[in-house]
Formats: C-alpha cells, sequence, structure tokens
C-alpha cells in the first residue's frame, strides 16, 4: 500500500488543480503575472544612446541664457538669502529641511561667493556687486536636466517600451514650469529630483520584488531598496512634501507585505520577519539617519546668532556663540538686579525705556525686547523699606544691599520692580493698551521718578507656577531659571502677559506688554534669567541653562518649523488653491523688468493631458470594480492586471502628492503641485505604452509604427506650446499682440501691457544692470506738475543708448473726449451724481538733453511697474472658506476698466506685483 501523501502537498494540488480548471496557469509563490526582469543597467545601447541625447537637449533648454534676468527672481529672495546667512554662519530659521539650501550655498561658495550680497527684494542686480548667480543657478539647472533622463529610465524600469519612455521624458524636458523652476536659485528643482530618483528606485525595487522569491536578498534587489531609502531622506530634507514621497512608498510596502504574508508556500514566518526588517532598515532607518544628518551640518554652519533665534528657545539661544551666558547666582532675593524673561513667545526680555505710550496714561513704555541691554535690568523691592538699626527705614533701592541676611523672594511675595536706568517702576492700571484695546488688558506703563516711593498699583504678587519650575526649592521660591512665575497685579488681579504683538513705530515695533485679566498660562509666564546682588558672592551657588544637545536641538527646531508653517496663512497676490492646479488655471509672476517677465506657468499641453490621464484612470478603476463586483473575469487577464497595478501605483504616488494639499490653510502656489505634475506625466506616458503596445485587443502592438508617428505628433505639440510660452520662462522678448494671442485662458494674468509692441524695439537695449558714471541731470522744471512722490534715479537704459534719469507719478483728469480737466472742473464734476470716474494708467516719456530741456520727437516707454491681475483664488471677508467666493468669478485683468478695484487696492497696500512667497521671510522676521 502506498504512502500517504502529506496533506500540505494535497492541498497544493487542489489549488493547482482549480486554477487549471479557472484557466489561470498554476502559482506557487507571491511572482506576478506579465513580469520580466526590466534592469534598466542591463538596457540595449541604443537606449542608452537616446538617454544621452535627452539629456543633452535638456541642458541646451534649461541651460539657455541663464544669466539672465541678472537681478533678484521670485523666492531667490529668500533662498539666496539664506546661502548669504550660512557663509556667514548666521542663524536663521525657515520652514524647510536645510538639504537643497545647503546645496545652494556650496555652488555659490566654490564660485566664490563671500554673502556680502542680502538679496533684499526682487529686482535687486546681481552684476554690479559681482554676485555669482550664475554658479547658484547651475545647481537647480543641473537637477532639472537630470529630471529628463531620471523619468526614461523609470518607464523603462516599468516595463515601457522606448517610444513610450522618450515620450515621456519629451513632455518634462519641454515642459514650461519646470523649466522656469529649475533655472532659479529655487527648492522646487532639487526636490523634483530627489522625488524622481526615489520613484526610479523604487519602481525597480518593485520590479525585483515582482520576480517572486528567485530575486529576493539579491544585490539588485538590496540595492535599489537601499536606494529608495537614501531617495525618501534626500527628498524629505529638501521639502517636507517628501513625507508624502514616504506616505506614497510606505502604502505600497505595507502592500508587498500584505502580499508576502499571504504566500504560505514559499513565505515562512521567519522569512517574512526578514521582509519586514529589510524595509525597516531601508525605508525607515536610512532615511532617519539622513535627514538627522543634514540638521547636524545645519547646525554646525549657523553658529552665530542671527535673524531666526528670536524663534527658539533660551536653551537652543544659548548655544549661539555669544548668546552663551555666564553662570549666574541661582537665588533671588530683594535687591536683586534681574532681568525678567517671557517664557512661550520667546520675544524677549522685559524692557523699558525713556519714551511714552502716545494714548490711554502716555507714560512710559513697557515692552519685550529681544536682545540683552541694560534696559531690561530690573530691581526687586519689598513693599515696604527695610529698616535699619536703628529701626528707621533706610532710603534708596540700594537698601537691601546691606541686610545681614538675604530675604528670598518667595511664592506670595509681594514686590516693586524698580527700573534702575529710567528710575521708574512697573505700573497697572484700569485704562487700555494702546494696541490690545479689549476689555480683559490693562496697559503696562513705567511710572515714578527717582526718590519716589511708589504707589499701590506697583504691587506686583508672585506666583510660582509649580508644574513648570524645576526642583523642589524652584517650587517653593524664586530661583534663576529655574523657576517659572506669574506676577499678578495686586490691585487689579490682572496677570503681566505678553503675546506675539507688535507695537508701532512709536513702540520701535517691539512686542506689546499687558495686564491680562484672565490671560492664558503660557503666555503670563515670566523667569528669570539674569540675576545680580552684592550679597551674593563669588562662592554661591550658579546656575546656566542646560544644554540641550543635538536632539534637542533638532526636536526644538521641528516644532519650530511645524507652527511656522501651519502659520502661513496670509494672503498672497499669487497664490492659488489645489483645484485650479491640474486645470493650469493661473500661475505665479516672478520677475517684470525691461519689458519683459518671468511667469512660472506650466505647458497647457503637458499639464492637460496628463491630467486626462488621471481622470481616466479613475473611470477605468470605477468601471473594473464594477465589473468585477458583478463576476466579470478582468483580473485573469495579465495585462489588465498590469495596467491596473502599474498605472494606479503611479496615480497613487499623484494622489499623494496633490490631495494633501486640500487639507493645509497655509499659502499655496502653483509649484507646489510639480511633484504631482512628475507623476501624471508618468501616467500618462504609461497608458500611452498600454495602450501603443501592450493591449493586444486595440491592435495597435502589432504596428509599432503608428505609436512612434502618435508620440512624435503629441510631443511636437509639446514643443510648440512650450515655444509660446517660452518668453515667460526665459524672460525673452515678447510682443503684446503674441502674448494676448498666446492667452487662451484669461485668468492667465501675465501682463500683456509689460510687453514691447515690436521685437525690433528690443533689438538694442542692453541689460538694465549697466552702470555709467555719467552726472544724473535735474529734469523737473517748473511747468511740470508736482509728482506725488520722486523716485530715485536709476541706470535704465533706453533703446537708443540715454538712460531713464528720473520717473515721477502724477494723476491727470481727461473727460470721455481726452480733453485735460482742470481742479475747478473736476471739483464741479465731483459733486454730480450722474459723473462717473474710472482709472487708468499710463507711461509717458519726456527726453531730455544734457541740460534737462526737452526734445521733441516721438518718445520711447520705458519699463514701467507690473500690472498685476486681481487674486481670485485667495480667500477674502465674507467668502466661504474654500475660497469659492465672487473673487473667484473674476479673473485677474489689466484692463483700464477694471482697474477701479486696483486702485482701491492699491490705497490699501495690496497691489500685486512680484513679491516672494511668504515662506521666507516670515520665518525671519523679528
Amino acid at each position: 500500500m502506498p504512502p500517504k501523501a502529506p496533506v500540505a502537498r494535497v492541498e497544493v494540488d487542489e489549488r493547482t488543480v482549480r486554477r487549471r480548471k479557472d484557466g489561470v496557469p498554476p502559482k506557487r509563490d507571491y511572482t506576478s503575472d506579465g513580469v520580466a526582469d526590466y534592469d534598466i543597467f542591463a538596457l540595449p545601447a541604443a537606449d542608452f544612446q537616446l538617454a544621452a541625447a535627452l539629456t543633452v537637449l535638456a541642458a541646451l533648454v534649461r541651460l539657455f541664457r541663464i544669466y539672465q534676468p541678472d537681478s533678484v527672481v521670485f523666492d531667490e529672495v529668500h533662498f539666496g538669502g539664506f546661502a548669504s546667512k550660512y557663509i556667514k554662519g548666521r542663524f536663521f530659521m525657515d520652514v524647510h529641511p536645510p538639504l537643497a539650501k545647503l546645496l545652494l550655498t556650496l555652488a555659490g561658495w566654490l564660485a566664490g561667493f563671500d554673502g556680502e550680497f542680502d538679496f533684499k527684494e526682487i529686482g535687486k542686480d546681481y552684476v554690479g556687486p559681482g554676485v555669482p548667480y550664475v554658479a547658484m543657478r547651475l545647481l537647480p539647472a543641473v537637477m532639472g536636466v537630470l529630471t529628463v533622463p531620471t523619468i526614461f529610465f523609470t518607464l523603462k524600469a516599468a516595463g515601457c517600451r522606448t517610444t513610450a519612455a522618450a515620450l515621456g521624458a519629451g513632455l518634462i524636458l519641454f515642459e514650461n514650469a519646470l523649466v522656469t523652476q529649475s533655472r532659479l536659485i529655487l527648492l522646487d528643482s532639487p526636490l523634483i529630483i530627489c522625488t524622481a530618483l526615489t520613484g526610479l528606485a523604487w519602481t525597480s525595487f518593485t520590479n525585483q520584488h515582482e520576480q517572486g522569491p528567485r530575486a529576493a536578498f539579491s544585490p539588485s534587489w538590496w540595492f535599489w531598496l537601499a536606494a529608495t531609502g537614501l531617495g525618501l531622506g534626500a527628498t524629505v530634507s529638501v521639502k517636507w512634501v517628501g513625507l508624502f514621497t514616504i506616505g506614497w512608498v510606505g502604502s505600497l510596502t505595507v502592500l508587498q507585505l500584505w502580499v508576502l504574508l499571504g504566500d504560505a508556500d514559499t513565505v515562512t514566518p521567519r522569512l517574512w520577519f526578514k521582509h519586514l526588517v529589510a524595509r525597516a532598515l531601508c525605508l525607515i532607518f536610512i532615511p532617519a539617519l539622513f535627514y538627522l544628518s543634514m540638521f547636524a551640518i545645519h547646525f554646525v554652519c549657523l553658529v552665530n546668532p542671527g535673524e531666526g533665534d528670536g524663534f527658539m528657545s533660551s536653551e537652543f539661544q544659548a548655544t549661539l556663540n555669544s548668546k552663551a551666558m555666564q553662570d549666574v547666582p541661582v537665588d533671588v532675593a530683594l535687591g536683586s538686579r534681574v532681568s525678567i524673561r517671557h517664557h512661550n513667545t520667546q520675544g524677549g526680555y522685559l524692557h523699558s525705556h525713556s519714551h511714552m505710550y502716545p494714548t490711554g496714561s502716555k507714560q512710559q513704555q513697557i515692552t519685550l525686547y529681544p536682545h540683552k541691554d541694560e534696559n531690561n535690568v530690573f530691581l526687586l523691592e519689598n513693599q515696604t523699606q527695610p529698616l535699619g538699626a536703628d529701626g528707621a527705614a533706610v532710603a534708596g533701592f540700594g537698601a537691601w544691599d546691606s541686610l545681614e541676611r538675604l530675604a528670598y523672594v518667595e511664592d506670595g511675595t509681594v514686590l516693586k520692580l524698580y527700573h534702575l536706568s529710567t528710575d521708574r517702576r512697573l505700573h497697572s492700571h484700569d485704562v487700555r493698551p494702546p494696541v490690545s484695546e479689549a476689555e480683559w488688558q490693562n496697559e503696562v506703563s513705567a511710572y515714578g521718578y527717582e526718590g519716589f516711593e511708589g504707589d499701590a498699583n506697583d504691587l506686583f504678587r508672585v506666583d510660582i507656577v509649580k508644574p513648570m519650575s524645576d526642583g523642589a526649592l524652584a517650587k517653593e521660591r524664586v530661583r534663576t531659571i529655574q523657576t517659572k512665575f506669574r506676577l499678578v497685579h495686586v490691585m487689579t488681579g490682572c496677570v503681566l502677559f505678553s503675546h506675539k504683538v507688535k507695537l508701532p513705530d512709536w513702540g520701535f515695533e517691539q512686542q506689546e506688554v499687558t495686564c491680562a485679566k484672565g490671560g492664558t498660562l503660557p503666555n503670563s509666564v515670566w523667569y528669570v534669567e539674569d540675576n545680580q546682588h552684592p550679597a551674593l558672592g563669588a562662592d554661591a551657588e550658579k546656575v546656566n541653562y542646560r544644554d540641550p544637545g543635538f536632539l534637542g536641538k533638532f526636536w526644538e527646531l521641528q516644532r519650530v518649523m511645524w507652527r511656522t508653517n501651519a502659520g502661513l496663512v496670509e494672503s498672497h497676490a499669487w497664490d492659488s488653491r489645489p483645484p485650479s492646479w491640474p486645470v493650469l488655471r493661473r500661475g505665479i509672476n516672478f520677475w517684470g523688468k525691461d519689458n519683459r517677465q518671468i511667469y512660472l506657468m506650466g505647458n497647457p499641453v503637458v499639464w492637460w493631458s496628463s491630467s486626462l490621464a488621471v481622470a481616466a484612470y479613475v473611470l477605468f478603476k470605477a468601471v473594473a470594480v464594477l465589473r468585477w463586483q458583478r463576476g466579470f473575469a478582468d483580473y485573469r487577464a495579465a495585462t489588465f492586471k498590469r495596467f491596473d497595478y502599474e498605472v494606479g501605483t503611479t496615480v497613487l504616488a499623484w494622489a499623494f502628492h496633490y490631495f494633501p494639499f486640500y487639507l493645509m490653510q497655509r499659502q499655496l502656489f502653483l509649484h507646489h503641485y510639480l511633484p504631482a505634475l512628475y507623476f501624471a506625466v508618468l501616467a500618462l506616458s504609461q497608458t500611452f505604452d498600454f495602450a501603443f503596445a501592450r493591449i493586444a485587443g486595440l491592435g495597435l502592438s502589432r504596428r509599432p509604427a503608428v505609436a512612434k508617428v502618435a508620440a512624435v505628433v503629441f510631443l511636437g505639440l509639446s514643443v510648440v506650446a512650450f515655444g509660446v510660452y517660452s518668453p515667460l520662462a526665459y524672460g525673452n522678448p515678447w510682443t503684446q499682440a503674441a502674448c494676448r494671442k498666446a492667452k487662451l485662458v484669461e485668468t492667465w494674468d501675465y501682463d500683456c501691457n509689460l510687453f514691447h509692441t515690436e521685437l525690433s524695439q528690443y533689438g538694442t537695449s542692453p541689460p538694465a544692470s549697466v552702470k555709467t558714471p555719467d552726472v544724473l541731470p535735474d529734469v523737473l522744471d517748473g511747468k511740470e506738475q508736482k509728482p506725488l512722490h520722486d523716485v530715485t534715479p536709476s541706470p535704465d537704459t533706453l533703446l537708443d543708448g540715454s538712460r531713464i534719469v528720473s520717473r515721477e507719478e502724477r494723476i491727470e483728469y481727461r473727460d470721455q473726449d481726452g480733453n485735460l480737466l482742470d481742479e475747478a472742473q473736476v471739483a464741479a464734476l465731483e459733486k454730480s451724481p450722474d459723473v462717473s470716474f474710472k482709472t487708468k494708467y499710463e507711461t509717458r516719456t519726456r527726453v531730455v538733453d544734457a541740460a534737462g530741456n526737452e526734445l521733441p520727437g516721438e518718445p520711447v516707454a520705458p519699463p514701467h511697474p507690473d500690472v498685476e491681475g486681481r487674486n481670485p483664488e485667495t480667500v477674502k471677508d465674507g467668502e466661504g472658506k474654500d475660497g469659492e467666493g465672487k473673487g473667484r468669478e473674476r479673473p485677474a485683468t489689466a484692463d483700464a476698466k477694471e482697474d477701479v478695484d486696483k486702485e482701491q487696492r492699491a490705497e490699501q497696500g495690496q497691489d500685486k506685483k512680484p513679491r516672494p512667497a511668504s515662506e521666507g521671510n516670515e520665518a525671519t522676521k523679528q
């Protein structure tokens, strides 16, 4: 009698029989159907030659005239400025991790940049100060070039034919927004290449994984898994958008582990845990280590105090050069000269100076000042003077210096705080503060004079906040640094309070200090940082800030970056919201000068077709799920499954890089869509490959020539669109007529009036940065109406070589026939209810000789300020939270009849000229 077969073998045979009955090939492991080894290192030579040719072409496109414009553009204000701070070692706070900024700094430093140029404003000249801006721009440009072969090899690693891979590379090559971003000192080009390299590594690893057990843990398998981890670390070290890439890879990793868990035939529990540990090592440990190392370099470079240290805690600031504090006596007693610091806002020290409030009590100002200063020093007095040996009260603020026994400041002690520099005491009363005029806020001032004993409104009670104080003794009496306390005003019960509200110019923009009734705990907590007392000798117990160490500084900086990033909710002239990005509703005005403009705008052929590809897959998936639920066997076809999985994972990457922005209330811009656009182009190319080369039912796979013709035609359309809008990417000459003809969508709010009417007008115009030593004549004569304001003479050059020597602005009133109206006529018309006024902007030029005499002849219009459209995407008062109010229904315009609103915005300081995003300046201003 034959031996009985093992139970496990019978189960396998039964599954095999069932699969054969269903017409499905037998499968014994997790190998995916329809997958081959798509090793990019084993591609034929022709593919590498094609990739090299595309790379050379990409270099020509992205490096073309990279020296223009020769002045600061858009967020070069921030990221160029950060390079200056790195070179000088001055600490700054930015909402983005440091990798790309470090690389930009390295490029500038290697080219000889000394950090003296400040990048303060858009349009500031590079050539005069000798800034190596071209070298700094070359770094993102080279990264933009490398994106082209990266997407080519990614598509090959996904199993696409060379035609589809070349199509995807060509679409990225001629994508206007990517070209614009890669030619400037910005972070998006490094972000895109890091994201693309991560996608390449993960696609290659997925190909290894899908080949089943035979490829698992091979050198190629390990290489691509580790490369994915490095890519994730680099991406998240450029911008936190890399967290979306981590989410994409993480979700697919979970899916892989789930598939492995279901393979009971070849994957034992021990082997499954080996897969888990390998992925944890490469996809968690390596990215985390890389990210930490970037901040370690960041801290090594920034060792000096700078604009950003005010965001950080006192412990953090103490690690910076010249911010470190000497050990100070720990015991605080009556008579101590102390500097009191606010705990929550890092706004600085309790401060006063000999300037009065312009309103309210008009007494001396009390503020929060971020720097150490003698005006921060207060002497702690008891509510009564101490008694001498004869029993009489000892007068003067030095009365406590010679006491035999120190009187420590304990919980509940009632104090007066005497400001040594001005001989006034901290004071509060039932008067509203000049800025925060709320009923629950009282003014805090400095009141009194030398010899004055003060009054009851000078009294404050110490209330130690025990949970926040360090050590048992610090919870009983005030100890330097260790004790956190509130100062409660005895007469009114309010507490000394500060928040992130700055005083106007009369208060030197220092932080407001008030006395709040029921003020929140964090904003009403203080501590003593510096403490001196004549009776405390050299042997007195000392204290200092604890060194937070690298990890302490790292976690604190992450928290500050997160809070600052979330706080960037102020409207920006060129911001936009996610629903508008896939349809390319509007762009960003980067720069405008010398009748040229740089406007971030995508290639409409690339954007719209890639968005359609994503929408087509979503529709396909919905139909496939419905058919699956109805019992159709679509998923038995290997090609069907491959399309669903390959394109589906790419669309998932698009979704991870797009939909999270819907949850953000902060400022958002069109360039935030660029990582998602990259994956949308990938999905489009993969769809093209399936349609023309892999889906047999369409009949196109047997005709490769059709695929090549289709790719050439489609790419040709993209090239044409790129050429049409290239003046906006390069800042090249353009005509008003060509500009208006190219404006296919009315919400594309680049300014056509900025350009010349004829290309010939650009012919002899040298760069605006050319300097001439000529003396500028005075061209204003008595016949001219007095300008609203004089503009500093600029060395701008006109077409014939003459220069703009002065600019002036004035208002003229004309009737409907163009006749000039005098003041009396205007006054009469203003009284009529049937008359309306409309605003029109015009630029006129007077040509003068060296003596200032006006010359006859047709004037040539010089460069004029940008006429920018209104922002239809920004939420205004009265609109919905999603910003879909009436402002969206009206496109931005430069038409004179629509400029009444523009004039009103200009009066309110909301006129939209090219200006940088707030990501940098909000994070560094004090």
